[in-house]
């Protein structure tokens, strides 16, 4: 495997970044993954994600956004949610990590999920949260990197591409400084 870069997006690299984005996602929605999109799902559906739900974020500070590259590709990428309720100021989400399906199993995923760790930690995040398909690789994935399982939601959410409804797993991770 080439070496592995990964990169924070932010307001300024956004715009040369924001192709690459698209494709990771469409791809995952493509592959089945269940992250929030159903199909039929296109490249101009991916780009209005990016510019109109996470572009305003990064400009307010409240996401994080981060690239995994291989030989010059984005290949994949996480966010981290900072924008919680003011007694929550603790604790973020995390979102979207996304790994293009032609470079899954790589540990692209997990050192996405490492550098956003260390990121929460520098901000003094004390605990992150997630949910993901109950069953799934991105499950196996978090408990190995300490997630905690919180508890499970049946009929969460619609399968990507039928008409059936797949359980969620809400997990969480109390990091250490």
């Amino acid at each position: 495997m080439s070496a592995m870069q990964i990169q924070r997006v932010t307001v300024d690299n956004f715009a040369t970044m924001k192709t690459g984005l698209a494709i990771i996602l469409e791809q995952c929605v493509q592959s089945g993954a269940s992250i929030g999109f159903l199909q039929p799902f296109d490249l101009d559906k991916a780009r209005d994600y990016w510019e109109c739900k996470v572009f305003p974020g990064l400009a307010l500070g409240s996401i994080y956004l981060w690239g995994a590259y291989l030989d010059n590709i984005l290949v994949g990428t996480v966010q981290l949610n900072l924008a919680m309720p003011e007694n929550q100021q603790h604790r973020a989400d995390v979102a979207k990590l996304l790994v293009h399906p032609e470079y899954q199993r790589l540990g692209i995923a997990r050192a996405l999920m490492l550098v956003l760790e260390q990121s929460a930690i520098s901000k003094q995040i004390k605990l992150l949260v997630l949910d993901t398909e109950t069953g799934s690789n991105a499950e196996s994935l978090y408990l190995s990197l300490g997630y905690d399982i919180v508890g499970n939601i049946d009929d969460f959410a619609r399968e990507v591409n039928r008409l059936e409804y797949a359980s969620t797993t809400i997990m969480c991770k109390h990091l250490k400084e």
